[in-house]
Order: structure tokens, then C-alpha cells, then sequence
């Protein structure tokens, strides 16, 4: 599975794959208890392939800054706490991304990077890279 599945929806907690589309919105799954979901077209709702972090000099994509948490994880979870204090939040996605906007990107939105990174972790999509999962879609 892709980040091209993967939602936010704005309102519900976690994140939700896209199951189906139905003529008023779609049907989406939620990656933590597994409830399906009927959502209209009133709810706002964002692709994680099309989330970007604003930094000093650019808009960097939301699977790259996953690929840094990765590599600085080894491939496990993430070793800050989305709950810890905003200071250990900061210092940590300073680690990350260390041109990231303070002034831009705050302490929810680095804890929600957090979260939405291990709850990819827990279910094993791990594969953030765009060429790779456009092929992996196309052998599908």
C-alpha cells in the first residue's frame, strides 16, 4: 500500500485507507481499529502524497520527511513521543529536518508527523519512496 491510499480526514482521529469511491464521496478504512466509513464530500480530506513541510527554502514532501524519520529510526518508531513537550517535539524534528519553518510548521503539526508515522509503522507501510510505489501500483 501507498501513501496514495493513505488519508487524513479532518475531524477523525488516525488515518483511513481509501477503500472505494461512491457517487457522494468514497469509502475509507481506518489503519487503527479497522472501522469502515462513509465519507461525503463536505469532509475535508488530504492525501498524504500531497502533505508537504514547509522549510527555509522549499516545500519538501510529506514520504520524504517519513524517509528521514526512517532512517534516523531504523526503520522503528519513532523515538519521541507525540505527547512529550513542544521544546522536545521541536528539538526532535530539528534532528529530522533541520530547515524546517518554525515560524510555519508548529508543534501540532510535528506532532501529528509523529503519529501518523507510527501508525504507518504498526501496520508495516513503510515503503514512502513515490517512483517505487508508482510501479508497485502498476503491477497490481
Amino acid at each position: 500500500m501507498s501513501l496514495e491510499k493513505i488519508l487524513s480526514i479532518s475531524g477523525k482521529p488516525g488515518l483511513y485507507e481509501l477503500k472505494t469511491q461512491t457517487r457522494t464521496g468514497f469509502v475509507a478504512e481506518s489503519l487503527i481499529d479497522g472501522r469502515r466509513l462513509s465519507v461525503g464530500l463536505r469532509h475535508n480530506v488530504s492525501l498524504l502524497s500531497e502533505i508537504a513541510i514547509y522549510t527555509l527554502t522549499e516545500e519538501v514532501p510529506l514520504r520524504e520527511v517519513f524517509n528521514k524519520i526512517k532512517e534516523k529510526e531504523n526503520g522503528e518508531k519513532a523515538s519521541v513521543n507525540p505527547k512529550d513537550s513542544k521544546d522536545k517535539l521541536e528539538e526532535y524534528f530539528f534532528d529530522v529536518l533541520p530547515d524546517y519553518d518554525e515560524d510555519r510548521v508548529y508543534a501540532s503539526d510535528i506532532k501529528k508527523v509523529v503519529q501518523w508515522y507510527n501508525t504507518l509503522q504498526e501496520k508495516g507501510i513503510m515503503n514512502f519512496d513515490a517512483e517505487e510505489s508508482e510501479e508497485a501500483q502498476d503491477e497490481e
